[in-house]
């Protein structure tokens, strides 16, 4: 199969897009993805085992406009719309730095169509714990996108900004970022989820009061999910990571092993498929 390739799609079987909780959690039931491949979406569960080739064919198309460019900028984008999205300027990576009200958004009605929607704060267990946040449309795909085995929604809020605010104030005590090396080691330990939850809580009690005080008491919603638990289909995980990168090399292939976030694993290294969005590729199973 050949064409243009996008990041992989995956879904859990008892979730569907947008729930928060799943209610009656199956952990045997791994993630199951798919890869965009031009117009086509290719499964890819059921090849594990198999030796695969991926070719890339020395050509890039922008995710956004669709025109040739010989550099891709923040994950598929040429570098005039790099320049001029709204989904790709600095605030959607600090969304607490959200400059619409100044009048400067770049693109004022797609920041009201995905910005202005409730999201959620989380905390997710990938390579240890971690606060994140994403719009309410995106779960359970942001947990599955950063590998995580467990999940934990703390906030639901009316738009990104105030996620961004609360994000803020409880990184000061967990992280905000993944280590992916880590995470691709192995499955993650499990950790006591609420009893982490509840000690941010405590820990960030006058903070989080002030931003309810600001934002609006009834626009920050304290919520009591249950966690959700995620299995990613990875036969074997490798014990040394080596970064696959068709800027390098343009054939990659070995025994595919698994998947876990964005990552490919092959028994040659792991390839961050997220980061190629807007490569042609051929993909084989030998």
């Amino acid at each position: 199969m050949k064409g243009n390739i996008l990041k992989m799609q995956g879904a859990l079987s008892d979730m569907s897009q947008g729930d928060v909780n799943r209610g009656d959690v199956n952990k045997n039931e791994p993630v199951q993805y798919q890869l965009p491949i031009g117009d086509e979406l290719l499964p890819m569960n059921g090849h594990i085992g198999e030796a695969i080739k991926l070719s890339y064919e020395g050509e890039i198309n922008c995710v956004a406009c669709g025109r040739k460019t010989k550099k891709s900028f923040a994950q598929g984008h040429c570098y005039p719309c790099f320049r001029s999205l709204a989904s790709c300027d600095m605030c959607i990576m600090k969304p607490e730095t959200c400059h619409y009200a100044e009048g400067t958004c770049r693109e004022p009605e797609w920041g009201e169509a995905h910005c202005f929607q409730p999201h959620y704060v989380y905390l997710a267990n990938s390579s240890g714990i971690k606060v994140g946040i994403t719009r309410g449309t995106q779960i359970p795909t942001r947990w599955i996108d950063q590998g995580a085995g467990q999940a934990l929604p703390i906030f639901k809020v009316a738009n990104r900004l105030q996620s961004g605010l609360l994000e803020v104030v409880l990184k000061q005590h967990v992280s905000d970022r993944t280590d992916w090396r880590k995470m691709l080691k192995a499955d993650a330990e499990p950790l006591d989820m609420k009893a982490i939850r509840d000690d941010l809580l405590s820990q960030s009690a006058a903070e989080i009061e002030t931003i309810q005080q600001e934002q609006g008491a009834e626009a920050i919603q304290l919520l009591d999910e249950n966690v959700v638990d995620i299995k990613f289909p990875v036969s074997e995980y490798p014990e040394k990571i080596k970064s696959l990168n068709f800027d390098k090399q343009a054939d990659i292939e070995g025994v595919f092993m698994g998947i876990k976030g964005q990552y490919l694993i092959l028994d040659t290294g792991v390839l961050n498929i997220r980061k190629f969005s807007g490569y042609n590729i051929q993909v084989d199973f030998i």
